[in-house]
C-alpha cells in the first residue's frame, strides 16, 4: 500500500496484526498448484461490528473471481457470528477503482469514517449491512 498511498493513510495490517485474537484471517489457493491467490481479513470490532481488512488479490488471480469468493467468505462468517455491519477502508486514488467497484456489487455502500478512522482525502469508507 505504501506504493500507491501517502504513508499517513495506509492502514494496512502488518503480519503482527493480523496474529492478532481480534483477526481472522482467509486465503485462497489454486487447486492445483497450491499459488496463493487471494487474502482477506476481519476485524471484530464489537459483537455487532466488524471491519474488512487487507483484502489482495495475486495480479495472476484478479478478473477470476477470487476477490467475491473470499469476500463471500467473510460475509458468511460475519452472518454466523450475529454481525449487523461490516465496514472498510480503501483507497480513494485510480488504483482502488476496480476494488470501490467490488465492493458496491456486493452491496457495500459508501459511509463515514468508523472506529479511529478519520476524514481523509485519500480513504473511502464503506458499510454493509447485514
Amino acid at each position: 500500500m505504501f506504493a500507491t498511498s501517502p504513508p499517513e493513510s495506509v492502514h494496512a495490517l502488518d503480519p503482527e496484526a493480523l496474529a492478532h485474537s481480534s483477526i481472522t484471517f482467509w486465503s485462497a489457493r489454486d487447486a492445483e498448484t497450491g499459488e496463493l491467490l487471494g487474502i482477506g481479513a476481519l476485524k471484530q470490532h464489537s459483537d455487532s461490528l466488524a471491519e474488512l481488512k487487507s483484502m489482495r488479490t495475486s495480479a495472476a488471480a484478479r478478473g477470476r473471481g477470487v476477490a467475491s469468493a473470499v469476500l463471500g467468505a467473510i460475509v458468511a462468517e460475519c452472518r454466523a457470528r450475529g454481525i449487523r455491519e461490516l465496514k472498510l477502508e480503501t483507497g480513494a486514488e485510480n488504483y482502488f477503482a476496480p476494488a470501490r467497484a467490488m465492493y458496491a456489487k456486493h452491496g457495500f455502500l459508501i459511509s463515514a469514517p468508523f472506529a479511529d478512522y478519520t476524514d481523509d482525502p485519500n480513504s473511502v469508507y464503506f458499510t454493509l449491512a447485514l
